[in-house]
C-alpha cells in the first residue's frame, strides 16, 4: 500500500510542476550582477548627436578674418588718404607695398622718411594674401598736385581678389 501512495505522490507532483505556473506579477529578467548604464546603440546615438551639432556650429561661425574685399577697401581708402596728404602738404608721399604689408614715407625735401602719424602706419596684410605685383615692392608716388604714375595692385586669398588700380591722374579705383 504504502507503494501506491508514493507513486500517486508522484504523479501529482509531476501533474503539478508539468502546469504553467501562473504569474501575477512580472519578474525582472536575471541579467546577471548589476546591469544598469546605457547600451552601446545608446551611447552612438549621443556621439552622433553631439557630432552633428558640433558641426553646426563649426558651419556657422563666420572667418574671423577681414575678407580680401576689406583688405582691398582699406587699402584703396589709405591710398586716397595719402593723395590728399600730399595735396595738403604740398609735398610728395609714397605708398610701398610688399608682400608682407604696406608703409607710407614723405619727402622733405632732401630725403624720404617714414610717416606712421594718423591714418598712416604701417599694415600687415592679412595671413594668406598675396600681391601681384610683389618683386621688385610696387610704390606709388602722389605728388604735391596729386598726380601719380598709373599702377595697379591686386590683393588675392581663398580664390578671392581685388585690384586696386591708380590712375595718371591719381584717381584709386578699385576693381573686382
Amino acid at each position: 500500500m504504502s507503494a501506491g501512495r508514493g507513486a500517486n505522490a508522484r504523479r501529482a507532483w509531476h501533474a503539478r510542476s508539468a502546469r504553467p505556473r501562473r504569474v501575477d506579477k512580472a519578474e525582472p529578467c536575471d541579467r546577471g550582477p548589476n546591469k544598469e548604464g546605457f547600451t552601446l546603440v545608446e551611447l552612438l546615438m549621443v556621439v552622433a548627436i553631439i557630432g552633428l551639432a558640433a558641426g553646426a556650429v563649426v558651419l556657422s561661425v563666420p572667418d574671423p578674418r577681414p575678407s580680401v574685399a576689406e583688405d582691398a577697401e582699406r587699402f584703396a581708402a589709405r591710398l586716397s588718404r595719402a593723395r590728399e596728404e600730399a595735396v595738403l602738404s604740398n609735398r610728395p608721399v609714397a605708398v610701398e607695398a610688399t608682400p608682407a604689408g604696406y608703409g607710407f614715407s614723405v619727402f622733405d625735401g632732401a630725403e624720404w622718411s617714414a610717416l606712421d602719424e594718423g591714418p598712416f602706419g604701417p599694415e600687415t596684410w592679412t595671413a594668406g594674401t598675396t600681391v601681384d605685383p610683389s618683386n621688385p615692392p610696387m610704390r606709388i608716388v602722389f605728388d604735391p598736385t596729386g598726380v601719380a604714375d598709373p599702377a595697379a595692385l591686386t590683393l588675392t586669398r581663398d580664390r578671392q581678389s581685388r585690384t586696386i588700380a591708380v590712375d595718371g591722374a591719381g584717381e584709386v579705383r578699385l576693381n573686382g
